[in-house]
């Protein structure tokens, strides 16, 4: 099981969960597999296409309970039974309804079950899937790259290249990690981003979420181009790939935009900007993990919006302890988490 954790870390399966699976007959492991992309082969199948005819009568070690569902693949279930597996067991129970009861279905097919080994540690390979399940909005993530002054941006408004390459490869993952990624206007027509992954390989682009409450942005931005699917934020109206949101004193909800992109089928976001959009989130008490990337410049004053810190306000990250920091190529990489 220890080795289908370490397996279900890999991949950029978003929004689907992070599963890893070993089949083994004894001690010798005869396959192995994790779920790698949207749409691909869940941990199950590819476990058992690498096992062969030596999967009948081993046991499945799956870090999750085999799903009993068909949406974009056929249940696991049927593949594990088809192989002829004599023995399934499972680190945690799989949290939509519709997709459980997998462990149900082998048990009275004659399969042996146990569920609960290396319970905690599995959930900690797979918490932001679960977090966004178990409460019904997605696990969000803030990625800022900032100066030692706390600037996001340089003094005449351009927030390009703040850090180094390795940081940006680094925030590329994010994206992909997330599923999703989530700007404000301000952002768009200051860098005309284009939002997708390019640092790492992946076989799906993350949706990109902007908001833009009164439709200011032109279609010609990046954002809007067809190289990854788009979600606009507005305030009213509602036209194809945009999601109505409505507004509390001229700002978006940050808690029913969460629920209007769950709804959507989204479980991870990456907030990357600016910072009265990161600042928001934070002062809601919406954010799950805090990524900040330092880059050893300062920038000093300049416009009145770049001199406000990366969260908006100086009190928004108050309450978020670090969890780790480590340095990647010429900059300083923090995680943070809720206090």
């Amino acid at each position: 099981m220890a080795r289908a954790i370490a397996l279900s870390r890999r991949g950029y399966p978003a929004p689907n969960p992070h599963v890893g699976c070993v089949i083994a007959r004894g001690d010798s492991v005869v396959g192995e597999g994790f779920h790698a992309y949207r749409g691909g082969p869940h941990a199950e199948v590819a476990a058992l296409r690498k096992a062969g005819p030596a999967a009948r009568g081993a046991t499945a070690y799956v870090t999750m309970e085999p799903c009993n569902h068909h949406g974009r693949t056929p249940p696991c279930v049927d593949a594990l039974l088809s192989a002829g597996v004599s023995r399934v067991v499972a680190a945690v129970a799989d949290p939509i309804p519709s997709h459980s009861g997998g462990l149900v279905r082998l048990r009275s097919a004659g399969v042996e079950t146990l569920q609960g080994l290396m319970g905690q540690e599995a959930r900690t390979a797979n918490l932001a899937w679960l977090t966004a399940i178990e409460r019904g909005w997605p696990y969000v993530v803030v990625k800022a790259a900032m100066t030692l002054d706390g600037r996001i941006a340089t003094p005449d408004g351009q927030s390009k290249w703040i850090t180094g390459e390795s940081a940006r490869k680094e925030a590329h993952r994010l994206r992909a990690e997330c599923g999703a990624v989530l700007v404000g206007r301000a952002t768009v027509e200051a860098d005309n981003p284009s939002l997708t992954v390019r640092a790492v390989k992946v076989r799906n682009q993350p949706v990109r979420v902007v908001l833009d409450p009164r439709r200011v942005l032109d279609s010609g931005r990046k954002v809007f181009d067809d190289s990854a699917p788009t979600i606009r934020v507005v305030a009213d109206g509602v036209r194809e790939g945009e999601l109505v949101v409505g507004l509390n004193n001229g700002q978006f909800d940050p808690k029913a935009l969460l629920s209007g992109l769950f709804d959507r089928g989204i479980t991870g976001l990456l907030v990357e900007g600016g910072g009265r959009t990161i600042g928001s989130f934070l002062d809601a008490g919406l954010v799950d993990r805090l990524e900040l990337f330092v880059a050893g410049k300062v920038f000093g004053a300049g416009k009145s919006w770049v001199e406000r810190p990366f969260a908006g306000s100086p009190d928004s990250a108050a309450g978020f302890e670090i969890g780790r920091v480590r340095r990647v190529g010429e900059d300083l990489w923090i995680t943070g988490f809720p206090g």
